[in-house]
């Protein structure tokens, strides 16, 4: 019986390794569901079991140096976006300025007429 239980564990440490080792050499980010969903064993197995455990926490660190390529298609968008939005302001404060300098103009137009209005009253 203790045999069986250390086979049948031995296997599921073994499935597990594999699975990682796929997620690594596949490029994927290595998460608990994802190995989850690959060897069928419970999430508290991927937490409480040291081995693998320590193999999964290695694994991730080795992939936080490595660029996930949906990040730079979605960093290239962000730029373009940033750079059309950047030059909305400019024109936005470019704008206001004029408007502003309007504003003035029309605000010393009405002040001369209000002062002619009263020197006639």
């Amino acid at each position: 019986m203790v045999t069986k239980n250390r086979q049948r564990s031995e296997e599921k440490i073994a499935q597990a390794r594999k699975a990682i080792r796929e997620l690594q050499m596949g490029q994927e980010r290595i998460t608990v569901p994802k190995l989850m969903k690959m060897t069928g064993l419970s999430r508290g197995f991927f937490y409480k079991n040291p081995t693998i455990r320590k193999e999964m926490d290695d694994a991730v660190q080795n992939q936080a140096g490595l660029i996930d390529p949906r990040r730079a298609i979605i960093d290239r968008a962000m730029e373009g976006r940033l750079a059309l939005l950047e030059q909305q302001v400019r024109e936005l404060q470019r704008e206001n300025e004029e408007l502003k300098k309007r504003n003035a103009k029309l605000q010393k137009a009405v002040d001369r007429k209000d002062l002619n209005f009263i020197k006639n009253l």
